[in-house]
């Protein structure tokens, strides 16, 4: 009788202890700044996203935040179809041989025929968005990048990007394929087509691609009909065009289609993965399907500048850099 009486009392002792550490510890959290506080700690580092890392996390990176604006939208809707003034002197510049009519007018046929909702502006701390960027570089061959590329939540390609007979490289699954007039190719029913609008003439083609087929040519020859989806549709916007040039790549050059979708992606998803970027092991740029010898593209845009820019991206924890069997860069 007196053992357990003893035992009782280590007994009370003990929970005596644990009730005291635990208000010790909840009055310390209440009286302590959030910055002290191990689990507003925690709470405050998962506030930006659901991942285990937020690309909108802040972390010290002068070169991201200087250039990062968050409240210029990718993507076009009938929310921010007023471009302004500046936007549209610069866009209109790109397109010099042709006089192309009011923007306001284009656009409201553009919306008769293809949704112009706002989309993926929904970041907070119940999202976790991973988003794959692959681009066509020839470093993607023997990769074995494939299976990684599809586990992603939207799979962003483009251009005349294809995976029959790649997929170990590249993947088979394409959520989002950016693509204009002069790169169009068919697309699956349940892949979006991003139109990239270097020119107005891009938008009055999406139209006649489901109306009449009257636009064959642009610049050169282009595909009267494609097929896609409609109801899957979206618009980059012109402005965030502009943003890309004015503030990331900083030349007199227009950004590449792969600058552009990155840095889309930047902006909408949680994490990026980015992959098929850069030269190859030869030190060449070319796409990964292509046959011939040396390098044949590029020459429109600043490849030096833009991958220098992934790798600052990389280097500032913003995006992961996967460089298949690159070597070197020219």
């Amino acid at each position: 009788m007196h053992f357990l009486f003893r035992k009782n009392i280590v007994n009370c002792l003990q929970l005596a202890i644990v009730i005291l550490a635990c208000g010790y510890w909840i009055v310390t959290c209440l009286f302590f700044t959030a910055k002290e506080c191990p689990v507003q700690k925690e709470k405050q580092r998962n506030e930006h996203c659901a991942c285990n890392h937020c690309l909108s996390q802040p972390n010290i990176s002068e070169w991201f935040d200087s250039r990062f604006n968050k409240m210029v939208h990718p993507l076009l809707s009938k929310k921010n179809v007023n471009l302004p003034a500046d936007t549209l002197k610069f866009w209109n510049s790109l397109q010099p041989y042709y006089v192309p009519p009011p923007f306001q007018v284009v656009m409201k046929k553009v919306f008769q025929f293809f949704p112009g909702r706002e989309q993926y502006m929904d970041s907070g701390p119940s999202r976790c968005r991973t988003c794959a960027v692959v681009g066509n570089s020839n470093n993607l061959l023997g990769s074995s990048y494939g299976p990684q590329i599809d586990d992603h939540d939207f799979v962003m390609r483009m251009n005349e990007a294809r995976t029959v007979g790649y997929e170990k490289d590249v993947g088979n699954r394409t959520t989002h394929h950016f693509m204009y007039p002069e790169s169009a190719i068919d697309l699956e029913n349940n892949t979006s087509l991003v139109l990239v609008p270097f020119k107005m003439r891009d938008f009055e083609w999406l139209i006649s691609v489901v109306t009449d087929g009257s636009i064959k040519s642009t610049y050169r020859r282009v595909p009267a009909r494609i097929k896609f989806n409609k109801k899957k549709v979206l618009f980059y916007n012109p402005a965030f065009l502009k943003y890309v040039q004015d503030q990331w790549t900083k030349t007199s050059r227009c950004p590449s289609t792969g600058m552009l979708v990155l840095l889309l992606a930047v902006h909408i998803c949680d994490e990026v993965s980015v992959y098929g970027y850069g030269a190859d092991r030869k030190g060449l740029w070319k796409h990964y399907w292509e046959k011939v010898e040396g390098s044949t593209h590029l020459y429109k845009h600043s490849g030096n500048t833009e991958y220098h820019i992934l790798e600052m991206l990389h280097e500032a924890g913003k995006i992961k850099l996967s460089k298949g069997n690159i070597l070197k860069t020219r």
